[in-house]
Order: C-alpha cells, then sequence, then structure tokens
C-alpha cells in the first residue's frame, strides 16, 4: 500500500514512466533497467539513461554550458548512477531540473522575467541583469551564492554544501530600491520529522557533532537572534528552525538579509527582498503535513516565525508563469503542460 504521505510523488513518477514508455518528452530516452549501486538495487523506471534527455530541448545544452561556465554542481538524487560534476540529474522527479525547465528559457527575456517579478509583487517596474554569473548572464541566476560567506558555513560553493539559492531574480520597485527574489523551488518534496540541531557526523565520536555545528553557524554566531525578519526562541535545539523544510527557509532568509545588509561588498545591491516559495498546489503531502513542532500546516508554521509576512510569498509553479506570452512561449507551455501539469 502506498504510504499516504507519499502520495502525490508517486502519482508524479507514475506520470513520468507513462511518459518514458509512450516516448513522451524524453527525447525517445528509454530510462534505466534495474541496476545494483552502492549495495542495492535500484528498479527506478523513472530515472533516464542520458539527464541532458530530462531537460526542455531548448535548454538543455545551454543549462549544461551554464552549469560548467560558473562552476555550478547538479544535484543528484537517490539512484543516480552518473554523478559528474556537469551532468545533469536523470531522476524525473528532480526539483531543480524543474525549475530549470520552468525558468531558465525565460532567463534573457526581460519582459517575461518582469512578468513573473510582478506575479511575487506588482510594484515592480523593472528587472536587472544579475552580474554575478561570469558567463551565460541574464536576468535570471541559478544555484546563487554571496561573494562572501556571511552565514559561516563550510564552503561557498554554487550547488555543493552550502546555502545556495535556487533561483534568483533582481528586481526594481516603483520606489526606487531593488529588490532581491531569491526563489526556492520544489516539486514532489515531502520531509520526515528529523532534527538537524542533533545529527552525527559519520564516523565521528562526538555526539550530534554536526548538529552542534549548525547551531554554532545560525544561532551561537548571533544571526537568528540579530535577524529582523526570524523570531528568536529561547532554545534553537530541536526547534522548528532545524526541520525540514523550515531549515531550509531559515538559511534562504538570514542569507538574503546578509546580502542587504552587506550590499556595499557584494556585486548584487539590494535595498530589500521577498522570500518566494514555489510549490505546486497539489502537492498536499508538503502543504498540508502537520508539523511536528507546531501542530500546524506548513505555510502556518512558517509565518509564525515571520516578522514581515510581505516578505515571504507561496506561488504555483504555473501561477508564476501566468502572464508569459503565450504565443512566444507556445512550445515551453505545452512542455510544461504535458510533464508537470
Amino acid at each position: 500500500m502506498t504510504n499516504t504521505k507519499e502520495l502525490y510523488r508517486e502519482q508524479e513518477k507514475a506520470k513520468a514512466v507513462n511518459q518514458i514508455k509512450n516516448g513522451q518528452i524524453f527525447n525517445g530516452d528509454s530510462g534505466r533497467k534495474p541496476y545494483f549501486l552502492n549495495k542495492k538495487w535500484y528498479p527506478k523506471a523513472d530515472l533516464l539513461m542520458d539527464g541532458k534527455n530530462n531537460l526542455f530541448y531548448r535548454i538543455k545544452n545551454e543549462v549544461v554550458l551554464y552549469f560548467a561556465l560558473n562552476n555550478i554542481v547538479f544535484h543528484h538524487l537517490d539512484g543516480d548512477s552518473d554523478k559528474g560534476f556537469c551532468i545533469p540529474s536523470g531522476h524525473t522527479l528532480s526539483s531543480q531540473i524543474s525549475c530549470l525547465n520552468y525558468l531558465f528559457p525565460l532567463r534573457y527575456d526581460k519582459e517575461a522575467v518582469l512578468s513573473i517579478a510582478k506575479i511575487v509583487c506588482s510594484d515592480f517596474i523593472d528587472v536587472l541583469e544579475i552580474q554575478t554569473d561570469s558567463h551565460l548572464s541574464g536576468y535570471i541566476a541559478f544555484e546563487v551564492v554571496s561573494d562572501s560567506n556571511h552565514l559561516n558555513e563550510t564552503n561557498n560553493l554554487r550547488g555543493k554544501l552550502c546555502t545556495s539559492i535556487d533561483a534568483l531574480i533582481y528586481a526594481q520597485h516603483r520606489s526606487g530600491k531593488r529588490y532581491l527574489l531569491p526563489i526556492e523551488w520544489k516539486y514532489t518534496e515531502c520531509y520526515d520529522d528529523k532534527d538537524y540541531s542533533i545529527e552525527n557526523r559519520p564516523f565521528e565520536k562526538e555526539k550530534e557533532g554536526k548538529g552542534k555545528e549548525r547551531l554554532r553557524r545560525y544561532c551561537d554566531s548571533g544571526l537568528i537572534n540579530n535577524s529582523k525578519q526570524l523570531k528568536s526562541l529561547d532554545t534553537y535545539k530541536s526547534s522548528i528552525y532545524f526541520f525540514e523544510p523550515f531549515y531550509q527557509l531559515m538559511r534562504q532568509t538570514l542569507w538574503a538579509e546578509q546580502m542587504v545588509a552587506y550590499k556595499d561588498t557584494e556585486t548584487i545591491k539590494a535595498d530589500e527582498f521577498i522570500h518566494v516559495h514555489v510549490i505546486p498546489k497539489e502537492n498536499t503531502n508538503l502543504l498540508d503535513k502537520i508539523y511536528l513542532r507546531s501542530s500546524r500546516n506548513m505555510e502556518t508554521t512558517w509565518r509564525e516565525c515571520l516578522q514581515d509576512q510581505s516578505k515571504y510569498k507561496i506561488i504555483s509553479p504555473k501561477d508564476l508563469l501566468a502572464n508569459i506570452d503565450p504565443n512566444k512561449y507556445a512550445d515551453l507551455k505545452n512542455y510544461l503542460e504535458t510533464r508537470y501539469w
């Protein structure tokens, strides 16, 4: 029997498997046969032979080039057999791939990107080119990090072991202020109740070593207590900030705040931010779950952690692209509708 908390994910997996079998969407990729990896069998028919076939056909070569030239690491999910630095995931349920399929085709089109920004806030009047991409820069950047490591993390590498923003838009408000629009992109994710503040490091004798390091980075350092957006807590260990998806949201909020605080030394000079959380409305496993530390659903839980509600927006992927030119992007909309809608 299917676990109800994974129902949406199983539905999307079944849809992808049928699309592979029918020769749809994935450039004729027949998918992977069962194989053995890391002492485990993977009879996963929703994994593609070639990760490039996981991308919309108009962008697949340029995405790989963009990641390579900007030293960005692709995310790979459990079961991917090829995990090279510049090889896209062949996992059809990858949220990184989903984000790229929706947004990468639009990144050079100022009008299209402005239409997305206006979905977030109608008071945006312009979008600005993002100069932190040293190659192939446009109006949307992917796996973005700050110039300097403001969060006390292990490294500052795009897409790897640090707080990277799935996608970023840089917008001009009618007030004259410049805004960061950091986008956290979800597809089929649903989370267990793992406490990241008490996690051990593999093969290390110190109890809760990994968790202690996280508490040091974000709490003992004063980042959360000094935040104007995140509410301070009496105790952070085992608090809501260290359970997913809130652990990610906490770090991204701190990232955006530090980008604004250090705008004089950052390439992207921003005065404000709006944190955009893109989640399919159908993913009720993520949205409607009653979370352990709050006894509330996802949105209610997170909003109770925030000082300024206007700086956090939940938008579905389909709604985010609602105002792009339907004629100019007819093939993209047809692809997204067939694959995701």
